[in-house]
């Protein structure tokens, strides 16, 4: 089967790939701006948080110092500017301050402030180190404050050390490049990643563009509910992963989408047709009320498998007319063959009554109107049912037509309302069609081509068995015969092979019968039907008349 080949057109090809690297580089910008931002907030934080450590521990060690803590506690001195100076320098703090309980000042980079008083209180008296950003007048700066002792543990001020804001962002900066480096290899990288995300999107999309693609999908979802035949799409794994209504109402199918035909189908022919197992064009398949025709058709787009789209059709009313109409041509025939030979008896009569031969032209007309009466008379002796009966004699003047005898067993015996008899018609009829058809074409035997019918009723149940002289069913072929489209002959007129025998099995299996066959030369076919729970008709015994077509 010629696989299915999508062709997508390439008019904007590119766009949607080049819209999403656009978007993404707009998004890796964004987010490396505001990532580089954050970062420098977050560091300047810390170094704040550093450097007013470094400024406690300033304070700590001038308030370490023993000359300090001697002259503040004896009332101050020229001793505390000088080593809060000393201190200062060596630090690089940008100032020492000293200042006792009064809040004046004993030490100060602006020599000039020594002695004056300051405006805020003092911090420290609760014993604890404070810290803060100070704005003082050397600037602003980190503060750390510490409490002062005398040397007798007696508090006697607080020490004040600041760390001018520009080494603090000094700092910053000299730190914000090496970020911005990892902030630019991070966006190029998420680039080069976004660019090749573009371009497999691009190639799964098969370059269509996104208005396209929804598009599609609604032209899709329309199409596949919209029809009246049932489609199944398949992924390359197997899965379902399209079905539309009509599949679902034809096939039973629930919750199929996701799973694989054995999750949801048992195993038979309908499930080998879906599935590829059984390969063809219009595989025919019956269901319990349906006759289907399955085609399954592999995708491919340039060069890749997508896996398979099968259509499932509805041919059930479609196939029970053409097997009537088939059935009604055979009968045609079969009347016409009659008319030709009533036309040469009718012949050979007045040739009689030409040549004045009466007594040989009375005994011809007798023979001539007795002979189809017999035949109804003999068969209705053994069989009540009108409609049976009919059958039987069409079935043997068609086969009489094709040198084949049909013989009713001496056995035989059906009242006038026998049980389940419109299925008795369906499976006689078919079973008497395959055995005329096998009998007809086969070598003739010494006693003739014959087929030998069998019709019993007890109160178990109806027995019908059919035997023929023909070539027979083919050894380890038992099984395999009542499968959909199982035929040793070639498709005749309108009629579809392959479902005489499938509908025979399933109307017998599910009315709990039973039926079997014999291999090797002279097939015999035995059906056994037990009596029936009052039940409808099914819709496909209707719709499919009798015929058969081994």
């Amino acid at each position: 089967m010629t696989p299915i080949r999508m062709r997508i057109g390439r008019g904007g090809r590119g766009r949607l790939s080049a819209r999403i690297l656009a978007s993404q580089l707009v998004i890796l910008a964004l987010t490396g701006v505001i990532g580089f931002v954050l970062f420098a907030f977050a560091q300047r934080s810390a170094l704040d948080r550093t450097y007013e450590e470094r400024a406690v521990a300033i304070a700590k060690t001038t308030a370490a110092d023993p000359q300090i803590r001697r002259a503040m506690q004896e009332g101050g001195g020229d001793v505390v500017q000088a080593v809060a100076e000393r201190i200062r320098q060596s630090s690089g703090a940008s100032y020492v301050v000293v200042i006792d309980l009064h809040g004046i000042r004993h030490s100060h980079p602006m020599p000039q402030l020594v002695g004056s008083p300051v405006t805020e209180p003092i911090a420290v008296r609760d014993g604890l180190p404070h810290v803060g950003t100070d704005q003082g007048a050397t600037g602003r700066s980190a503060n750390g404050k510490v409490p002062l002792y005398g040397p007798t543990g007696e508090l006697v001020g607080e020490v004040s050390v600041g760390i001018p804001e520009h080494t603090v962002l000094g700092e910053l900066w000299s730190e914000l490049p090496t970020f911005a480096v990892y902030a630019t290899i991070a966006t190029a990288l998420g680039s080069a990643a976004a660019y090749l995300l573009a371009r497999r999107l691009k190639r799964i999309t098969f370059g269509l563009e996104l208005e396209e693609i929804a598009g599609l999908l609604q032209d899709r979802e329309a199409m596949l509910h919209g029809i009246r035949e049932g489609v199944l799409a398949f992924a390359p794994n197997g899965r379902i992963t399209v079905v539309n209504d009509e599949a679902r109402r034809l096939l039973g199918l629930g919750t199929a989408l996701g799973s694989t035909l054995a999750e949801v189908l048992p195993d038979g022919r309908l499930r080998r047709a879906l599935d590829g197992t059984l390969t063809g064009t219009d595989i025919s398949v019956l269901t319990d009320e349906h006759c289907l025709v399955v085609n399954r058709m592999p995708v491919t787009l340039r060069g890749r498998e997508l896996g398979a789209v099968v259509t499932v059709r509805d041919r059930t009313e479609l196939v029970g007319l053409l097997r009537e109409l088939d059935s009604v041509r055979g009968l045609t025939d079969a009347l016409r063959a009659q008319q030709h030979e009533f036309t040469n008896r009718l012949h050979t009569l007045a040739g009689l009554l030409d040549i004045g031969a009466h007594d040989d032209a009375y005994e011809l007309a007798v023979e001539s109107a007795g002979a189809g009466q017999a035949l109804t008379e003999a068969v209705r002796g053994r069989i009540g049912n009108p409609l049976m009966v009919g059958l039987v004699v069409a079935k043997t003047t068609v086969a009489a037509e094709r040198g084949v005898r049909v013989v009713l067993d001496d056995d035989s015996a059906l009242g006038e309302d026998p049980p389940h008899l419109r299925r008795l018609l369906t499976i006689a009829g078919n079973l008497l069609d395959n055995a005329i058809d096998a009998a007809g074409d086969g070598p003739v035997p010494p006693g003739g081509r014959a087929v030998r019918l069998t019709l019993t009723e007890d109160a178990e149940g109806t027995t019908v068995r059919v035997a023929d002289t023909g070539p027979g069913i083919p050894p380890g072929a038992g099984e395999s015969i009542f499968e959909d489209g199982w035929s040793t002959r070639p498709e005749r007129g309108t009629a579809r092979r392959g479902l005489g025998l499938a509908l025979v099995h399933r109307l017998v299996t599910r009315h709990g019968g039973a039926v079997t066959v014999s291999e090797g030369p002279g097939a015999v076919f035995t059906v056994r039907l037990p009596v029936p729970v009052p039940a409808g008709e099914e819709r496909f015994t209707k719709a499919l008349p009798v015929g058969g077509d081994r």
